[in-house]
C-alpha cells in the first residue's frame, strides 16, 4: 500500500515539521512494515509553469517527426514573449495547455535545463511528459495536456503536486484494513495520539424499494450488496488533476473518470467498487455461484472457464462480473467517442455503482485458481469492512455528481444478510499474562477502544470487535493489539537459564563431523528445498511398490508442481548439480545432510496445541504421533573431474568408487563397520551399484546405495554423463556405531608387510574375501587394503585375481618373519576355506 503523506494529512493533523521518515518510524513501532519512504520531486527546481501552445511548425528532413513550437508562458520567462521550443511529441495541438520547463530549471535525476540548438533551431526549454517529471504513466505516454481552465504562467510544481513523500507499506494478511488510507490514518492517529477524521462518516440515505433491483441467491458468499445509480454523466468529463495525481502516487494508472472515482474510493475507504454501464445491463443484477464450465470474458479481454465454486455477478444475459475479482467486458464503461461529422460525443452517461461484501475464502480461491489477482481481490482476501459498503457507494455517487455533472437517483438498494456483532470475552489481566508485564485494566480498555472496540465489564471484559477487524477472534488477538500499541520494545527481555555442560547431543556432533569430513574431501554443501513432485520417482526409475513413493502431501504447497515432502535427498542434489553444470561448472562434488519424510501407514490427525500454557506431555505425544517419520540422510553427487590435470599428472574423472569412498568416510566418523557389496536399486547402474550394509541388533541392514547412475536416469534428468551418487540413512549408521570410537594405541614397533594375490571365481565379492582374510589374520593384523584386481588369460576364464596388502604389527615387540608369515598363511587358509581362493602362482 502506497500512502502519500499529503493525502494522509487530510485525515490526521500531523505536526507541521513531521517528515515521511518520522511517520514511518511511528508506524513501524505500531507493527506495520514500512518498506521505503519515497521522496517525490527530489531535486526538482523551477521554473515549471503552465503554457499555451500558440503555433506549431513541422520541421522536414529529419528521420523522425520534429515540431517547432511557440508557447505562451506569461511573465514566467521574464519577458512575456512567446517561448520557442523544439518538441518531438505529437499528442498536443495549437491552443492546448501544456507543462513547460524553462532554462535554469532542474528536473528529477539532476537533469539541468538550458537553451540549446537542436534540429537547426534553438530550443528554450521543454514541453514535459509525465515520465520526465517523475509522475508515472498516465496512459498516454506523451505530453501532459492540461484542462483549459488553468491560467498561463501558473506554477506547475504546486498544480501537479510534484513534491511529496510516499510511504510504501507491506500489508500482512491479518491487517487488511490497512490497505486503505482510512486504515493507515487510523493507525497513524493512534500512534500520535491524535483524533481521526474518518472519511467513512457520511450521511447515507436509508435503503428504499425503488432502487436498482438486486437478487442475491447465495447470502453466504455475499452477505451485503449496495447498489446506487447516477444518471446524466458528461461523457467528456475528465478526472481532475488532484484525483489523477493521488492515484498515480498510490501506484494506479488513471483510466477514465468513472473508473478513477471507484479506484479512488477503494484506496480511500478500502471498499472495492465496480461501475456498470446501465445501458448495457439486461434486467436485475444477481449474485450466484457459477455453473461448472460456464464461460465468461473479463475486462482484460480473456475468456475464462468458471468453476462451480466461483461467485459471479449476473443479469438476464448471464455473468457480467467475477465477484470481488474483476468485472466483465460486456458491461464495461464506454470511452467517449466524438462523431467527426456531427461533433456529437457519445459514451457512458448512466452508471450503476456496486459496493458489496464477499466471502474472503471464496474470493481467494477464485483468484488463485484463475491466477487473476486484482486490487479488489487482494482486499477481499484480507478482509473488507462490511459496514463501509454504503458509505463507499455514497462517496462514489457524490464524486460522480461533483466531477461529471451527474444526478443521483433517489433509489437506494441495500441487501444485508442477518448477523450480529462479534464479541470476545477476555479477562482484564490477560494481556499482562501474555506479555509478562503489568499494563492494568485502564490501559487495556483504552488501547482496545483506540482500535475501535466497545469494551464492557470490570475484571472480565466483553469486547465488541469493530467491523473492519475480522482478524480479532480470540483473547490472544486482543492481547496482541494491546502489546503492539504499548510498544514491542517495552517488553521485558529475559534470557533463558540453560544448564551448563550440556553441549551438543551425540546426533548433532555426528552431523557436524560428517559435514567436516565431506567438506575436507572436496565436497561442497548444497541446501535444497524439502519438496518434490512425484514425477521425479519415474525419472529415478523407482519401482511402483517402492517405499520412497509413499509421500506426505502438503495441503497448501508453495508450488503446485512440488506438493510433496521429500523421501530422498537425491532430486534436490541432482537438480543443483544440473543447474551448476548448465552454467559452465562441470567438475562438481556436492553433498547434503537433511531430513526426509516417511508417511505412516495410517496418518494421524494433529491436535491444536494451546498457547496460553505449556502443552501437556499427552498433547505433545499426540502431536508427535501424527507427524511423519523424519530420519536424517546424507547424500553426495559427483560429475566431471575428481582430480584436475596439471603438471603434477593427468588427473582423473569422478566415478563410482568415489561415491563408495564417501560412504566409507561417513562410517569412520560414526564408528560403524560398513560392509560394501554389489547391489541393485532404482537410479543406480546395475553393474556399478554398491549396497551399503551395517549390522543392527545382530541383523544385516541395508542403509543406502552408492555408485554410478543409470544412463536412462542421467538422460531423463539432464545430468552429465557418468554422474555418480551416494545416499544413506545417517541415523541408522549412527545406531550401528555403538559406543564412541576409542583412539587406537600407537605402537612404536616396526610394521611387517605381506602381499598376497588370490584367485577366486569372478562372481565372488571382494568384500567376502576381505572379511575372511581379516578374520584369519588375527589380532596382529593392523590394516588390509585391496590394491589390484586383474582378469585375463593368465588367471583363467571366469576367474579374477585380487591382490591385498596386509600390515602386521605387535604392540609390545618386533614381529619376526616367521610370525608375520604364519599370520598371512592363516588368513589365506581361511579365505580358501570360505571363498575357494587359491594363491596365485601356487
Amino acid at each position: 500500500m502506497r500512502v502519500p503523506l499529503s493525502w494522509l494529512r487530510e485525515y490526521v493533523d500531523l505536526p507541521a515539521g513531521e517528515t515521511g521518515r518520522d511517520v514511518a518510524a511511528k508506524l513501524v513501532d505500531a507493527g506495520l512494515e514500512v518498506e521505503t519512504v519515497e521522496q517525490l520531486g527530489g531535486g526538482l527546481k523551477g521554473p515549471l509553469v503552465v503554457g499555451q501552445v500558440l503555433t506549431i511548425e513541422e520541421l522536414e528532413g529529419f528521420r523522425k517527426p520534429i515540431r517547432f513550437c511557440t508557447v505562451d508562458v506569461g511573465r514566467a520567462n521574464g519577458t512575456g514573449e512567446p517561448q520557442e521550443i523544439v518538441c518531438g511529441a505529437r499528442n498536443f495541438s495549437v491552443g492546448d495547455k501544456v507543462v513547460v520547463v524553462l532554462p535554469g530549471a532542474v528536473l528529477p535525476g539532476d537533469f539541468a535545463i538550458a537553451a540549446r540548438k537542436t534540429y537547426g533551431r534553438t530550443s528554450h526549454g521543454m514541453i514535459c511528459s509525465g515520465d520526465e517529471l517523475g509522475m508515472g504513466d498516465d496512459g498516454t505516454h506523451g505530453i501532459i495536456v492540461l484542462p483549459p481552465e488553468y491560467e498561463v504562467g501558473t506554477d506547475a510544481i504546486e498544480l501537479l503536486q510534484l513534491i511529496d513523500e510516499v510511504l510504501d507499506i507491506d500489508i500482512t494478511p491479518d491487517r487488511g484494513y490497512c490497505m486503505s488510507m482510512r486504515g493507515v490514518a487510523r493507525e497513524t492517529a493512534t500512534a500520535y495520539g491524535l483524533p481521526l477524521r474518518d472519511p467513512a462518516l457520511l450521511d447515507v440515505p436509508a435503503p428504499n424499494s425503488y432502487g436498482y433491483l438486486v437478487k442475491v441467491e447465495d447470502p453466504t458468499g455475499c452477505d451485503r450488496f449496495t447498489a446506487r445509480t447516477v444518471t446524466g454523466l458528461d461523457p467528456e468529463a475528465r478526472s481532475p488533476i488532484w484525483l489523477t495525481r493521488r492515484l498515480q502516487k498510490a501506484g494506479m494508472r488513471p483510466v477514465s473518470l468513472a473508473v478513477d472515482v471507484t479506484n479512488y474510493v477503494m484506496l480511500e475507504l478500502g471498499q472495492p467498487l465496480h461501475a456498470y454501464d446501465r445501458s448495457r445491463l439486461d434486467g436485475a443484477i444477481g449474485v450466484r455461484r457459477a455453473e461448472q464450465g460456464e464461460k465468461f470474458t473479463t475486462l482484460d479481454g480473456v475468456k475464462r472457464t468458471l468453476d462451480a465454486e466461483d461467485l459471479v455477478i449476473t443479469d438476464n444475459s448471464g455473468p457480467i462480473g467475477l465477484a470481488g475479482v474483476m468485472g466483465g467486458a460486456n458491461t464495461e464503461i464506454a470511452d467517449s467517442v466524438t462523431d467527426l461529422d456531427t461533433g456529437a460525443v457519445t459514451g457512458t452517461t448512466d452508471v450503476v455503482i456496486e459496493a458489496a461484501h464477499f466471502d474472503p475464502v471464496s474470493i481467494s480461491r477464485t483468484a488463485r485458481r484463475l491466477k487473476l489477482s486484482s486490487e479488489a481481490s487482494k482486499r477481499f482476501e484480507r478482509g473488507v469492512d462490511p459496514q463501509a459498503a454504503a458509505a463507499a457507494a455514497q462517496r462514489t455517487v457524490d464524486l460522480l455528481v461533483l466531477l461529471a455533472g451527474g444526478t443521483a437517483e433517489a433509489g437506494v438498494t441495500e441487501l444485508v444478510a442477518p448477523g450480529a456483532p462479534r464479541t470476545v470475552a477476555m479477562s482484564a489481566d490477560h494481556p499482562d499474562r501474555v506479555a509478562g508485564m503489568a499494563y492494568g485494566r485502564e490501559t487495556v480498555v483504552r488501547r482496545l477502544q483506540e482500535i475501535g472496540c466497545d469494551v464492557y465489564g470490570q475484571d472480565e471484559l466483553v469486547v465488541t470487535v469493530p467491523s473492519w477487524r475480522p482478524d480479532l477472534a480470540e483473547p490472544n488477538d486482543l492481547a496482541e493489539e494491546v502489546i503492539r500499541l504499548e510498544g514491542y520494545g517495552n517488553l521485558p527481555s529475559t534470557l533463558p537459564q540453560v544448564t551448563s555442560g550440556r553441549g551438543l547431543t551425540d546426533r548433532q556432533q555426528l552431523h557436524r563431523r560428517v559435514g567436516r569430513a565431506l567438506a575436507g574431501a572436496g565436497y561442497v554443501e548444497a541446501l535444497s528445498y524439502p519438496f518434490l513432485g512425484e514425477g521425479v520417482f519415474d525419472q529415478l526409475q523407482l519401482p511402483a511398490h517402492d517405499a520412497a513413493r509413499q509421500v506426505v502431501k502438503l495441503v497448501n504447497p508453495i508450488s503446485d508442481e512440488e506438493p510433496a515432502l521429500r523421501t530422498t535427498l537425491l532430486p534436490g542434489l541432482l537438480g543443483a548439480l544440473r543447474r551448476n553444470d548448465s552454467r559452465g561448472s562441470h567438475d562438481l562434488a556436492l553433498f547434503e545432510t537433511g531430513s526426509v519424510f516417511r508417511a505412516a501407514a495410517q496418518p494421524g490427525v494433529a491436535v491444536r496445541l494451546p498457547v496460553d500454557r505449556r502443552p501437556t506431555d499427552e498433547e505433545i505425544a499426540t502431536l508427535d504421533a501424527a507427524l511423519p517419520a523424519q530420519p536424517r540422510y546424507a547424500a553426495v553427487v559427483l560429475a566431471g573431474a575428481r582430480e584436475q590435470a596439471g603438471w603434477w599428472g593427468k588427473g582423473r574423472p569422478a566415478d563410482w568408487a568415489d561415491a563408495v569412498e564417501a560412504a566409507r568416510s561417513l562410517a569412520v566418523e560414526a564408528g560403524a563397520e560398513l560392509v560394501v557389496r554389489q547391489g541393485q536399486y532404482g537410479p543406480w547402474h546395475p553393474g556399478r551399484c554398491a549396497e551399503l550394509v551395517v549390522t543392527l541388533d545382530g541383523v544385516e541392514t541395508v542403509i543406502g546405495h552408492a555408485g554410478e547412475l543409470h544412463p536412462r536416469v542421467v538422460k531423463a534428468m539432464g545430468l552429465p554423463a557418468r554422474t555418480s551418487a551416494m545416499e544413506l540413512d545417517l541415523d541408522r549408521l549412527a545406531a550401528a556405531g555403538g559406543e564412541p570410537v576409542q583412539a587406537p594405541r600407537i605402537s612404536t614397533f616396526p610394521v611387517a608387510t605381506q602381499d598376497v594375490a588370490l584367485i577366486v571365481d569372478a562372481a565372488v565379492p571382494a568384500s567376502e574375501v576381505e572379511a575372511a582374510l581379516r578374520k584369519g589374520a588375527g589380532e596382529l593384523l593392523e590394516s588390509l587394503r585391496l590394491f589390484d584386481v586383474f582378469t585375463g588369460e593368465q588367471v583363467g576364464e571366469g576367474k579374477k585375481s585380487l591382490a591385498y596388502a596386509l600390515r602386521f604389527r605387535a604392540p609390545d615387540r618386533t614381529l619376526t618373519a616367521e610370525e608375520s608369515t604364519a599370520a598371512r598363511d592363516a588368513a589365506v587358509a581361511l579365505a580358501g576355506e570360505r571363498t575357494g581362493a587359491v594363491l596365485r602362482g601356487a
